[in-house]
């Protein structure tokens, strides 16, 4: 499964910027991996490991603004299609590498 984190923070005044790149600083450091900007994505092996995440990045929301969060399949994630530019796949995108212990 995919967890997909979408957001759009304000960033007008210095404090903005800065809850902003925490929030992104915060991403990245969960895991999540960039696939837009304001649009992160990580890995889940289930339903309930993928429910961990988001209950985790709801103790952390920012005050203001908008966080949203999809949570898809593999099979729905693989059927991204690109309409402009192509894929840049400097991250896998695939589960090969998934141990699971």
């Amino acid at each position: 499964m995919r967890v997909m984190v979408m957001y759009d923070l304000p960033a007008v005044t210095a404090k903005e910027k800065k809850i902003h790149h925490d929030f992104q600083k915060l991403l990245v450091q969960s895991g999540f991996l960039m696939m837009q900007e304001s649009i992160y994505c990580k890995l889940a092996q289930n339903q309930q490991a993928a429910d961990a995440i988001i209950k985790q990045l709801k103790k952390q929301l920012p005050d203001k603004g908008l966080v949203q969060v999809l949570t898809i399949t593999e099979k729905q994630f693989a059927k991204i299609e690109y309409l402009v530019g192509k894929k840049v796949s400097e991250v896998i995108d695939t589960d090969d590498r998934v141990v699971i212990l």
